[in-house]
Protein backbone atom coordinates (compact mmCIF):
# COMPACT_ATOMS: atom_id res chain seq x y z
CA UNK A 1 0.00 0.00 0.00
CA UNK A 2 1.71 3.28 -0.78
CA UNK A 3 1.84 5.57 2.07
CA UNK A 4 0.99 9.18 1.55
CA UNK A 5 3.83 12.03 2.09
CA UNK A 6 1.52 14.35 3.72
CA UNK A 7 0.92 14.77 7.84
CA UNK A 8 -0.65 17.47 10.02
CA UNK A 9 2.37 17.19 12.47
CA UNK A 10 4.86 17.23 9.56
CA UNK A 11 3.22 20.21 8.19
CA UNK A 12 2.90 18.11 4.97
CA UNK A 13 -0.66 17.04 5.30
CA UNK A 14 -4.50 18.15 4.65
CA UNK A 15 -6.43 15.07 5.67
CA UNK A 16 -8.49 15.25 8.57
CA UNK A 17 -7.27 13.83 11.68
CA UNK A 18 -9.11 12.16 14.81
CA UNK A 19 -9.56 14.39 17.92
CA UNK A 20 -7.95 13.68 21.45
CA UNK A 21 -9.66 11.07 23.30
CA UNK A 22 -11.34 9.52 20.40
CA UNK A 23 -11.31 5.65 20.41
CA UNK A 24 -11.61 6.03 16.50
CA UNK A 25 -8.21 6.84 16.43
CA UNK A 26 -6.96 4.01 17.84
CA UNK A 27 -5.86 0.49 15.94
CA UNK A 28 -7.73 -2.64 16.69
CA UNK A 29 -4.69 -4.65 16.68
CA UNK A 30 -1.74 -2.14 17.29
CA UNK A 31 -1.11 -2.43 20.78
CA UNK A 32 -3.33 -2.96 23.45
CA UNK A 33 -6.15 -3.76 20.98
CA UNK A 34 -9.70 -2.65 21.85
CA UNK A 35 -8.64 -0.48 24.44
CA UNK A 36 -8.99 3.60 24.83
CA UNK A 37 -6.79 4.10 27.32
CA UNK A 38 -4.19 5.17 24.57
CA UNK A 39 -6.24 8.09 23.48
CA UNK A 40 -6.75 9.85 26.00
CA UNK A 41 -4.51 11.75 28.83
CA UNK A 42 -0.76 11.35 28.97
CA UNK A 43 -0.54 8.29 26.87
CA UNK A 44 -2.03 9.69 23.60
CA UNK A 45 0.76 12.70 23.86
CA UNK A 46 3.55 10.31 24.58
CA UNK A 47 2.08 7.85 21.64
CA UNK A 48 1.68 10.94 19.02
CA UNK A 49 4.50 12.99 20.23
CA UNK A 50 6.72 13.02 16.36
CA UNK A 51 10.59 13.93 15.74
CA UNK A 52 9.14 16.78 14.05
CA UNK A 53 8.83 18.87 17.52
CA UNK A 54 12.18 18.77 17.79
CA UNK A 55 11.92 21.25 14.68
CA UNK A 56 10.86 23.70 17.87
CA UNK A 57 14.50 23.47 19.21
CA UNK A 58 15.08 24.60 15.94
CA UNK A 59 13.65 27.55 15.91
CA UNK A 60 14.40 28.47 19.42
CA UNK A 61 17.62 28.21 19.17
CA UNK A 62 18.67 29.82 16.04
CA UNK A 63 16.04 32.77 17.47
CA UNK A 64 18.50 32.96 20.62
CA UNK A 65 21.40 32.84 18.70
CA UNK A 66 20.98 35.85 16.73
CA UNK A 67 19.74 37.74 19.08
CA UNK A 68 22.48 37.40 21.11
CA UNK A 69 25.02 38.34 17.80
CA UNK A 70 22.56 41.00 17.00
CA UNK A 71 24.94 43.73 14.56
CA UNK A 72 23.05 46.59 16.48
CA UNK A 73 22.85 44.96 20.13
CA UNK A 74 21.71 45.80 23.43
CA UNK A 75 21.87 44.48 26.82
CA UNK A 76 18.12 44.21 27.42
CA UNK A 77 18.24 42.04 24.09
CA UNK A 78 21.35 39.66 25.19
CA UNK A 79 18.80 38.94 28.61
CA UNK A 80 16.42 37.75 26.47
CA UNK A 81 18.81 35.64 24.56
CA UNK A 82 19.87 34.03 27.74
CA UNK A 83 16.35 32.88 28.68
CA UNK A 84 15.19 31.80 24.89
CA UNK A 85 18.51 29.85 25.61
CA UNK A 86 17.29 28.60 29.00
CA UNK A 87 13.72 27.93 27.19
CA UNK A 88 15.39 25.20 24.38
CA UNK A 89 17.58 23.50 26.53
CA UNK A 90 14.19 23.55 28.87
CA UNK A 91 12.20 22.04 25.63
CA UNK A 92 14.87 19.70 24.44
CA UNK A 93 15.27 17.58 27.64
CA UNK A 94 11.67 17.75 27.56
CA UNK A 95 11.57 16.83 24.35
CA UNK A 96 13.99 13.57 24.60
CA UNK A 97 12.59 12.64 27.65
CA UNK A 98 8.83 12.15 26.18
CA UNK A 99 10.90 10.34 23.29
CA UNK A 100 12.55 7.70 25.18
CA UNK A 101 9.00 7.24 26.61
CA UNK A 102 7.17 6.59 23.71
CA UNK A 103 9.83 4.25 22.23
CA UNK A 104 10.03 2.03 25.60
CA UNK A 105 6.57 1.71 25.92
CA UNK A 106 5.95 1.35 22.24
CA UNK A 107 8.91 -0.28 20.58
CA UNK A 108 7.18 -0.44 17.47
CA UNK A 109 6.36 2.78 16.61
CA UNK A 110 9.94 3.65 15.72
CA UNK A 111 9.35 0.95 13.06
CA UNK A 112 6.37 2.64 11.71
CA UNK A 113 7.60 5.92 12.15
CA UNK A 114 11.07 5.01 9.99
CA UNK A 115 8.89 3.51 7.40
CA UNK A 116 6.45 6.79 7.10
CA UNK A 117 8.20 9.20 4.27
CA UNK A 118 7.63 12.45 5.98
CA UNK A 119 8.19 11.44 9.59
CA UNK A 120 11.70 9.61 9.68
CA UNK A 121 13.05 12.92 7.61
CA UNK A 122 12.59 15.10 10.96
CA UNK A 123 14.73 12.67 12.95
CA UNK A 124 17.73 15.23 11.11
CA UNK A 125 15.80 18.05 13.63
CA UNK A 126 17.31 16.39 16.44
CA UNK A 127 20.42 16.66 16.32
CA UNK A 128 20.35 20.44 14.75
CA UNK A 129 18.56 21.53 17.69
CA UNK A 130 21.36 19.82 19.56
CA UNK A 131 23.35 22.12 17.46
CA UNK A 132 22.02 25.54 18.70
CA UNK A 133 22.35 24.60 22.42
CA UNK A 134 25.98 24.04 22.11
CA UNK A 135 26.56 27.07 20.31
CA UNK A 136 25.16 29.06 23.19
CA UNK A 137 27.04 27.02 25.36
CA UNK A 138 29.81 29.00 23.94
CA UNK A 139 28.61 31.75 23.38
CA UNK A 140 27.24 32.58 27.39
CA UNK A 141 28.81 30.10 29.97
CA UNK A 142 32.25 29.12 28.20
CA UNK A 143 32.90 32.71 28.94
CA UNK A 144 30.96 33.13 31.95
CA UNK A 145 32.33 30.19 33.92
CA UNK A 146 35.68 29.31 32.30
CA UNK A 147 37.52 26.82 33.11
CA UNK A 148 36.92 23.27 31.74
CA UNK A 149 33.18 24.58 30.82
CA UNK A 150 34.74 24.57 26.86
CA UNK A 151 34.70 20.73 27.78
CA UNK A 152 31.06 20.40 28.00
CA UNK A 153 30.73 21.80 24.84
CA UNK A 154 33.45 19.45 22.74
CA UNK A 155 32.10 16.84 23.94
CA UNK A 156 28.32 17.22 23.15
CA UNK A 157 29.87 18.38 19.59
CA UNK A 158 31.05 14.87 19.40
CA UNK A 159 27.85 13.40 19.98
CA UNK A 160 26.39 15.44 18.04
CA UNK A 161 28.34 15.22 15.24
CA UNK A 162 28.09 11.18 15.21
CA UNK A 163 24.40 11.41 15.03
CA UNK A 164 24.21 14.00 11.84
CA UNK A 165 25.85 11.34 9.96
CA UNK A 166 23.67 8.98 10.72
CA UNK A 167 20.49 10.48 9.58
CA UNK A 168 22.39 11.87 7.07
CA UNK A 169 23.74 8.70 5.81
CA UNK A 170 21.06 6.13 6.66
CA UNK A 171 18.02 7.97 6.23
CA UNK A 172 19.06 8.75 2.10
CA UNK A 173 19.46 4.83 1.71
CA UNK A 174 15.79 5.04 3.28
CA UNK A 175 14.18 6.52 1.16
CA UNK A 176 15.39 4.75 -1.65
CA UNK A 177 15.07 1.64 -0.11
CA UNK A 178 11.40 1.92 1.43
CA UNK A 179 9.30 4.60 1.20
CA UNK A 180 9.26 3.72 -2.62
CA UNK A 181 9.10 7.46 -3.38
CA UNK A 182 8.63 8.97 -6.55
CA UNK A 183 9.38 12.59 -8.24
CA UNK A 184 6.18 14.19 -7.70
CA UNK A 185 6.05 12.49 -3.78
CA UNK A 186 9.23 14.86 -3.09
CA UNK A 187 9.05 18.00 -1.08
CA UNK A 188 12.51 19.91 0.87
CA UNK A 189 11.97 17.81 3.76
CA UNK A 190 14.54 15.51 1.80
CA UNK A 191 16.82 17.98 3.33
CA UNK A 192 16.32 18.05 6.65
CA UNK A 193 18.61 14.93 7.44
CA UNK A 194 20.97 16.24 4.86
CA UNK A 195 21.37 19.25 6.45
CA UNK A 196 22.51 18.25 10.03
CA UNK A 197 26.63 17.44 8.92
CA UNK A 198 26.52 21.00 7.50
CA UNK A 199 24.87 22.20 11.07
CA UNK A 200 27.52 20.24 12.94
CA UNK A 201 30.48 21.42 11.08
CA UNK A 202 29.23 24.73 11.67
CA UNK A 203 29.06 24.24 15.61
CA UNK A 204 32.47 22.26 15.33
CA UNK A 205 33.95 25.41 14.00
CA UNK A 206 32.60 27.71 17.02
CA UNK A 207 33.75 25.40 19.46
CA UNK A 208 36.86 24.95 18.11
CA UNK A 209 37.21 28.11 18.45
CA UNK A 210 37.44 27.91 22.48
CA UNK A 211 39.51 25.04 22.59
CA UNK A 212 42.86 26.19 24.56
CA UNK A 213 44.77 23.06 22.65
CA UNK A 214 45.06 23.49 19.66
CA UNK A 215 46.01 20.12 18.26
CA UNK A 216 42.45 19.34 19.99
CA UNK A 217 41.01 22.59 18.10
CA UNK A 218 42.80 21.05 14.87
CA UNK A 219 41.35 17.30 15.30
CA UNK A 220 38.45 19.54 15.28
CA UNK A 221 38.53 21.46 12.53
CA UNK A 222 39.57 19.26 10.09
CA UNK A 223 36.29 17.10 11.38
CA UNK A 224 33.97 19.38 10.80
CA UNK A 225 35.75 20.67 7.19
CA UNK A 226 34.70 16.81 6.76
CA UNK A 227 30.97 16.70 7.52
CA UNK A 228 30.66 19.88 5.64
CA UNK A 229 32.08 18.16 2.60
CA UNK A 230 30.16 15.14 3.45
CA UNK A 231 26.47 17.35 3.17
CA UNK A 232 26.57 20.18 1.24
CA UNK A 233 27.15 18.73 -2.35
CA UNK A 234 24.54 16.13 -1.45
CA UNK A 235 22.12 18.95 -0.44
CA UNK A 236 22.83 20.19 -3.88
CA UNK A 237 21.74 17.17 -5.51
CA UNK A 238 19.11 16.84 -3.92
CA UNK A 239 18.06 20.72 -4.43
CA UNK A 240 19.08 20.02 -8.13
CA UNK A 241 16.11 17.11 -8.05
CA UNK A 242 13.86 19.51 -5.96
CA UNK A 243 13.88 22.63 -8.88
CA UNK A 244 13.13 19.53 -11.32
CA UNK A 245 10.32 18.55 -9.36
CA UNK A 246 9.03 22.36 -9.10
CA UNK A 247 8.87 22.56 -12.61
CA UNK A 248 8.24 19.82 -13.84
CA UNK A 249 4.89 18.69 -11.70
CA UNK A 250 3.48 21.13 -9.65
CA UNK A 251 3.52 23.57 -6.58
CA UNK A 252 3.86 22.28 -3.23
CA UNK A 253 -0.06 21.76 -1.60
CA UNK A 254 -0.96 24.64 0.55
CA UNK A 255 -0.20 22.57 3.76
CA UNK A 256 3.16 22.49 2.57
CA UNK A 257 4.26 25.87 1.16
CA UNK A 258 6.10 26.48 4.11
CA UNK A 259 9.08 23.62 3.41
CA UNK A 260 9.91 25.96 0.11
CA UNK A 261 12.28 27.67 2.48
CA UNK A 262 14.24 24.64 3.54
CA UNK A 263 16.70 25.00 0.70
CA UNK A 264 17.68 28.12 2.62
CA UNK A 265 19.17 25.60 5.48
CA UNK A 266 22.06 24.03 3.61
CA UNK A 267 23.02 27.21 1.58
CA UNK A 268 23.07 29.57 4.78
CA UNK A 269 24.28 27.27 7.39
CA UNK A 270 27.17 26.04 4.95
CA UNK A 271 28.26 29.49 4.01
CA UNK A 272 28.52 30.24 7.67
CA UNK A 273 30.16 27.04 8.35
CA UNK A 274 33.13 27.40 6.06
CA UNK A 275 33.91 31.34 6.84
CA UNK A 276 33.77 30.25 10.78
CA UNK A 277 36.15 27.15 9.58
CA UNK A 278 37.97 29.58 7.39
CA UNK A 279 38.75 32.00 10.76
CA UNK A 280 39.51 29.43 13.53
CA UNK A 281 41.92 27.81 10.53
CA UNK A 282 43.99 30.88 10.67
CA UNK A 283 44.85 30.76 13.81
CA UNK A 284 45.02 26.68 14.41
CA UNK A 285 47.07 26.10 11.52
CA UNK A 286 49.61 28.72 12.45
CA UNK A 287 49.99 27.65 15.62
CA UNK A 288 50.35 23.80 14.57
CA UNK A 289 52.15 24.56 11.70
CA UNK A 290 49.88 22.70 9.45
CA UNK A 291 50.76 22.58 5.67
CA UNK A 292 53.78 24.30 6.71
CA UNK A 293 56.13 22.09 4.43
CA UNK A 294 53.23 22.57 1.30
CA UNK A 295 53.85 27.01 1.56
CA UNK A 296 55.51 29.65 2.78
CA UNK A 297 52.44 31.57 4.34
CA UNK A 298 50.00 30.86 6.75
CA UNK A 299 47.51 28.06 4.85
CA UNK A 300 44.64 29.27 7.04
CA UNK A 301 44.75 32.47 5.50
CA UNK A 302 44.03 30.86 2.22
CA UNK A 303 41.25 28.51 3.87
CA UNK A 304 39.99 32.29 5.43
CA UNK A 305 39.43 33.83 2.00
CA UNK A 306 38.31 30.56 0.20
CA UNK A 307 35.69 30.63 2.95
CA UNK A 308 34.29 34.32 2.72
CA UNK A 309 34.37 33.58 -1.95
CA UNK A 310 32.02 30.42 -1.42
CA UNK A 311 30.11 31.78 1.58
CA UNK A 312 29.24 34.88 -1.14
CA UNK A 313 28.36 32.16 -3.89
CA UNK A 314 26.09 30.50 -1.35
CA UNK A 315 24.57 33.13 -0.08
CA UNK A 316 23.92 34.59 -3.63
CA UNK A 317 22.23 31.27 -4.06
CA UNK A 318 20.34 31.40 -1.25
CA UNK A 319 18.72 34.53 -2.25
CA UNK A 320 17.50 32.80 -5.42
CA UNK A 321 15.74 30.24 -3.49
CA UNK A 322 14.06 32.84 -1.15
CA UNK A 323 12.50 34.75 -3.75
CA UNK A 324 11.12 31.32 -5.13
CA UNK A 325 9.86 30.48 -1.14
CA UNK A 326 8.48 34.18 -1.25
CA UNK A 327 6.68 34.01 -4.50
CA UNK A 328 5.13 30.41 -4.07
CA UNK A 329 3.42 31.55 -0.39
CA UNK A 330 2.42 34.68 -2.25
CA UNK A 331 1.34 32.52 -5.21
CA UNK A 332 -0.62 30.38 -2.43
CA UNK A 333 -2.17 33.03 -0.80
CA UNK A 334 -3.98 31.32 1.99
CA UNK A 335 -2.29 28.09 3.71
CA UNK A 336 -2.95 26.15 7.01
CA UNK A 337 -0.75 26.14 9.97
CA UNK A 338 0.66 22.76 11.08
CA UNK A 339 4.40 22.16 12.43
CA UNK A 340 5.71 23.11 9.22
CA UNK A 341 5.55 26.36 9.89
CA UNK A 342 8.59 26.14 11.89
CA UNK A 343 10.10 25.41 8.66
CA UNK A 344 10.06 29.33 8.65
CA UNK A 345 12.29 29.87 11.25
CA UNK A 346 15.77 27.45 11.08
CA UNK A 347 16.61 28.01 7.54
CA UNK A 348 15.56 32.16 7.34
CA UNK A 349 17.73 31.99 10.69
CA UNK A 350 21.10 30.09 9.36
CA UNK A 351 20.83 32.16 6.08
CA UNK A 352 20.52 35.21 8.70
CA UNK A 353 23.36 33.87 10.51
CA UNK A 354 25.77 33.84 6.78
CA UNK A 355 24.61 37.66 6.29
CA UNK A 356 25.30 38.68 9.93
CA UNK A 357 28.71 36.83 9.53
CA UNK A 358 29.15 38.72 6.01
CA UNK A 359 28.87 41.75 6.77
CA UNK A 360 31.45 40.84 10.16
CA UNK A 361 34.18 39.40 7.88
CA UNK A 362 33.62 42.06 4.98
CA UNK A 363 32.70 45.06 7.81
CA UNK A 364 29.76 45.66 5.30
CA UNK A 365 27.25 48.32 6.29
CA UNK A 366 25.31 46.98 4.00
CA UNK A 367 25.10 42.73 5.04
CA UNK A 368 25.00 44.20 8.39
CA UNK A 369 22.13 46.36 8.38
CA UNK A 370 20.48 43.50 6.06
CA UNK A 371 21.27 40.91 9.08
CA UNK A 372 19.54 43.23 11.24
CA UNK A 373 16.22 42.95 9.69
CA UNK A 374 16.42 39.33 9.03
CA UNK A 375 16.91 39.11 12.16
CA UNK A 376 13.92 41.16 14.00
CA UNK A 377 12.22 39.26 11.32
CA UNK A 378 12.86 35.88 12.65
CA UNK A 379 12.23 37.24 16.26
CA UNK A 380 8.82 38.07 15.48
CA UNK A 381 8.34 34.71 13.13
CA UNK A 382 9.27 32.58 16.08
CA UNK A 383 6.71 34.53 18.49
CA UNK A 384 4.17 34.36 16.01
CA UNK A 385 4.16 30.80 15.16
CA UNK A 386 4.69 29.59 19.15
CA UNK A 387 1.87 31.39 19.90
CA UNK A 388 0.11 29.42 17.15
CA UNK A 389 1.67 26.47 18.42
CA UNK A 390 0.56 26.50 21.87
CA UNK A 391 -3.21 27.82 21.04
CA UNK A 392 -3.08 24.11 18.25
CA UNK A 393 -1.62 22.00 21.47
CA UNK A 394 -4.36 23.23 23.89
CA UNK A 395 -7.18 22.43 22.17
CA UNK A 396 -5.26 19.08 21.20
CA UNK A 397 -5.44 19.68 16.88
CA UNK A 398 -1.67 19.22 16.84
CA UNK A 399 -0.70 16.25 18.49
CA UNK A 400 -1.30 13.48 15.73
CA UNK A 401 1.24 10.73 14.56
CA UNK A 402 0.67 10.36 11.00
CA UNK A 403 2.13 6.69 11.01
CA UNK A 404 0.18 5.62 13.65
CA UNK A 405 -3.01 7.03 11.76
CA UNK A 406 -1.69 5.48 8.13
CA UNK A 407 -1.30 2.43 10.17
CA UNK A 408 -4.79 2.30 11.55
CA UNK A 409 -5.73 2.88 7.46
CA UNK A 410 -3.99 -0.35 6.61
CA UNK A 411 -5.48 -1.87 9.42
CA UNK A 412 -9.06 -1.03 9.02
CA UNK A 413 -8.89 -1.68 5.22
CA UNK A 414 -7.67 -4.87 5.37
CA UNK A 415 -10.41 -5.68 8.14
CA UNK A 416 -13.11 -5.12 5.62
CA UNK A 417 -11.04 -7.00 2.74
CA UNK A 418 -11.39 -9.78 4.82
CA UNK A 419 -15.03 -8.99 6.15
Amino acid sequence: MKQSLASPASGLDTEPHYPEGSCAASSPTFENAGSCKNNSGWRYAVRNFTPSWFAVNMGTGITSILLHNLPYNGRWLQYISYVLFALNVLLFLSFLSISIVRYTLWPKIWTLMIRHPAQSLFLGTFPMGLATIINMIVFVCVPAWGGNTWKLAWGLWWIDAVISVATCWYLPFIVMSVHNARLEMMTAAWLLPIVAPIVASATGGIVAGVIPDPHKALITLIVSYVLWGTALPLAMCVLVIYFLRLTTCQLPPAAAVVSTFLPLGPLGQGGFAIMQLGKVAQTVFRETNTLSTVTSINAGDFFYLAGIFVALVLFGFGLVWFFFALATITYASKFPFNMGWWGFTFPLGVFTVCTVTLGKELSSAFFRVLGTIFSVAVALLWIMVSVRTIQKLLVGDILVAPCLREANKSVKTETKENA
